[in-house]
């Protein structure tokens, strides 16, 4: 089984809202910076958001920036993301990812990933 398993996937209309969850059976979760990543339809996995090790630093791709909250439960060790009015070009696998020292946007520097879990997102 992956160490990382996302949750919260689906259909929706544009506009609505969605929450996507990723638990982390890891027991050393503090110690990494967690992001999430999405791959659309015949384009590259991309960045969307990521956290610190400790909630307190956060950034955001540009394209989802305002729309998109990415938060951790350190004691649940589970990070989320609420996603607001969204668009059908969101439509993409979502995976989460954790890295142990990296802070970056690359996927590369993340260590370890989730399976995905499909948005679709209708006009």
């Amino acid at each position: 089984q992956a160490p990382l398993v996302e949750s919260g996937g689906g259909l929706l209309q544009a506009g609505g809202s969605l929450k996507l969850s990723c638990t982390f059976s890891d027991r050393t979760f503090t110690a990494y910076n967690l992001g999430w990543f999405r791959r659309a339809p015949g384009k590259e996995r991309e960045f969307v958001a990521a956290v610190s090790w400790n909630g307190g630093m956060t950034k955001y791709a540009d394209s989802v920036k305002g729309r998109c909250t990415i938060s951790r439960d350190n004691n649940k060790n589970t990070m989320y993301m609420q996603m607001n009015n969204l668009k059908p070009e969101d439509t993409a696998v979502y995976f989460c990812a954790a890295a142990i020292s990296a802070w970056g946007v690359e996927t590369y520097e993340y260590e370890h990933w989730g399976q995905g879990a499909q948005v679709t997102v209708s006009s």
